[in-house]
């Protein structure tokens, strides 16, 4: 018996080709895929290509995937090499039945019913009766060669038209009905068509067979664009337009696999030369339909309309795949101008003007904050930190636990410099602008000459070094000092990646908060730990030997000389220039909220500038110079 197509695919997805391939051929990874000497034909330099799901060779055209090349290699008939290939997959093959023989047959007779009604709907389309469609397809830019390549066609006016043409060919109406091409009638026995005055697209399935159409309404009515229902051959879920095309255009590096919204965005964008173009069938991408694009190439390309159900569009595709996106596999976001489809742009501008909306299109880490915060009130504290926490909670939907920490970094740092305030512009001569100097009265602070201490370098690293002790004694102070820490450009070394563990760290924590509806408790001795499980002992000890250290590092030392102690350590790593950007910034913000924080920071940060002034180093009663 024939197998089930699912059960086929199922076992090419569970058989990576490198590693069955590689029994017989000595492979070299290049780029993405893998590399060798052919084995079907003796050559000394490599032209045998190995992808995820299928092999080619360009020096003697032998192609195929995980079943045709153990049959190839071994000698074996189809079904041999699938029992041995599900043996290693530990699948079993599934077993005849009658039910089994008479749903292929069914599925068959699916098929050969819609490929004759494609041939049908094509023929009228050429015909009188659908010079309608004709002039509208042509009118849209499409050539005749692309209008047979996609094999576009006209239903007609309905009333059994369909089941009249195809009834020599012995094609019954209850077969139409299964394939989603006649509904039953209203009120009365027989069937009406299912489409009916429309412009039709047929719908292939990865393996290039026709399992459903696609239908554009001519003149008003609703709605305008109207698939099959659902059959045994056809699932829109996870069905993509194109995607057969898209493939081999994807394999050979013709173009890159892009995800547009409709039917007439990807037959533009293949005639302009983006063989790689699919579209969803009417509806938002789904999670099956991105396994499918995954399949395919690790890095798609979502192109949305610039408007706002483009961008809400994005939103949701970009909430969907976060639970889903690995190392191998993530997304890009490319927008078009508000107004304009593909074949728009394409038809004033040309396919250059296309290829530069691919250029700038973002990658997923990116666009997702970009859409996060559209519309996002980030002018109040309440504002910024519900932000924060709904960036932190989309990066933790990402399963891969390395990947979800990389995400809350980008996500968090690009936080950090969107919110932080502008820095005021420096007048010629020195000084600052109106733009921080507005208020009557309103002096900055003067400036002294640089300071050039000897072995500036070492005395950085040791002061970077104090303030890092004294946040692993006291975690709670990220609580505090979360966003200026995050400001601070840290020695390379160990204190950059303390600095980065202990942002990530604390992110966890706010997730955890966010999750759990409790308060996070910072433990020194827990946050030691997860360093130990990251693999910064190394750098942990770095800091905490007792050389040189201040008294806010040890656990006994009071909040408020702990934060204190804090702030001194910032001013001389933050720098003079900085610092005065930054007290300016919080008098802007005590001015205007007036509350016992902003008043805190301002006084701190004027106590840190003033100790740097006076040339002070805060490493008076340690050691200076230290080796990360």
């Amino acid at each position: 018996m024939a197998l089930p197509p699912n059960f086929l695919d199922e076992l090419r997805a569970r058989t990576p080709l490198p590693p069955l391939i590689g029994r017989k051929v000595k492979l070299t990874r290049n780029g993405r895929q893998w590399k060798g000497c052919c084995p079907f034909h003796n050559e000394k330099t490599p032209s045998f290509y190995v992808y995820d799901d299928h092999y080619h060779c360009f020096g003697c055209g032998q192609h195929g995937d995980a079943i045709g090349f153990t049959m190839q290699t071994e000698g074996l008939p189809f079904r041999e090499a699938v029992e041995r290939l599900a043996g290693e997959a530990g699948l079993e093959v599934p077993k005849e039945s009658p039910r089994q023989v008479a749903r292929e047959a069914r599925a068959r007779d699916l098929h050969d019913v819609l490929q004759a009604a494609a041939e049908a709907m094509q023929r009228r389309l050429q015909s009188p009766e659908g010079r309608q469609a004709l002039d509208y397809l042509k009118n849209r830019g499409l050539t005749d060669e692309t209008i047979a390549r996609f094999g576009l066609g006209w239903s007609g006016a309905g009333r059994g038209a369909l089941a009249a043409e195809l009834n020599p060919l012995g094609i019954e109406p209850r077969q139409l009905a299964e394939a989603g091409l006649v509904k039953p009638a209203e009120g009365r026995e027989g069937f009406n068509d299912f489409f009916y005055n429309r412009v039709m697209f047929p719908i292939r399935d990865r393996r290039g067979r026709i399992v459903s159409f696609g239908g554009r309404i001519l003149g008003d009515g609703q709605p305008k664009y109207l698939n099959g229902p659902e059959t045994d051959v056809f699932s829109k879920r996870r069905t993509l337009y194109g995607l057969d095309m898209a493939r081999e255009a994807v394999f050979r590096g013709k173009s890159r696999l892009i995800v547009a919204e409709g039917y007439m965005d990807v037959i533009a964008l293949h005639q302009a030369g983006f063989d790689g173009a699919v579209a969803p069938l009417g509806t938002a991408l789904t999670p099956e339909q991105m396994e499918e694009i995954w399949r395919v190439t690790p890095e798609p390309v979502l192109c949305l309309d610039g408007d706002a159900a483009g961008l809400r569009a994005a939103a949701r595709t970009a909430e969907m795949v976060l639970p889903l996106v690995g190392t191998e596999r993530s997304l890009h976001f490319a927008t078009l101008p508000t107004g304009q489809d593909p074949d728009d742009l394409i038809g004033k501008k040309g396919p250059t003007a296309f290829q530069a909306v691919l250029g700038a299109a973002k990658p997923l880490s990116v666009a997702l904050y970009d859409l996060m915060a559209d519309g996002r009130p980030l002018g109040t504290p309440e504002g910024r930190a519900a932000f924060r926490n709904d960036l932190a909670a989309a990066a933790g939907r990402i399963p891969d636990k390395s990947l979800a920490a990389e995400y809350r970094s980008a996500l968090l740092n690009r936080f950090f410099e969107t919110t932080r305030p502008p820095r005021p512009q420096r007048q010629a001569g020195g000084g600052f602008g109106p733009r921080n100097g507005n208020r009557p009265g309103f002096k900055p602070p003067p400036r002294l000459p640089p300071r050039a201490p000897p072995e500036a370098g070492n005395t950085r690293l040791e002061q970077a070094r104090c303030l890092l002790a004294i946040m692993l004694a006291h975690p709670w102070l990220l609580n505090e000092v979360e966003e200026a820490f995050a400001l601070l450009e840290l020695p390379h070394g160990h204190p950059s990646a303390l600095q980065a563990a202990l942002l990530a760290w604390h992110a966890d924590q706010v997730l955890t908060e966010v999750s759990e509806g409790e308060t996070a408790l910072l433990d020194s001795a827990e946050l030691m730990t997860h360093l130990h499980s990251t693999g910064l002992d190394e750098a942990r000890d770095w800091v905490m030997r007792a050389t040189g250290l201040p008294r806010e590092a040890s656990s006994d030392a009071q909040p408020g000389e702990t934060l204190d102690g804090w702030w001194h350590f910032f001013g001389f790593l933050r720098g003079e220039g900085a610092l005065v950007e930054d007290l300016v910034a919080a008098g802007r913000d005590l001015v205007a909220a007036n509350d016992a924080g902003a008043q805190a920071r301002v006084i701190r940060l004027s106590q840190a500038l003033s100790a740097l002034r006076r040339g002070e180093t805060g490493l008076e009663d340690g050691a200076e110079g230290a080796n990360p």
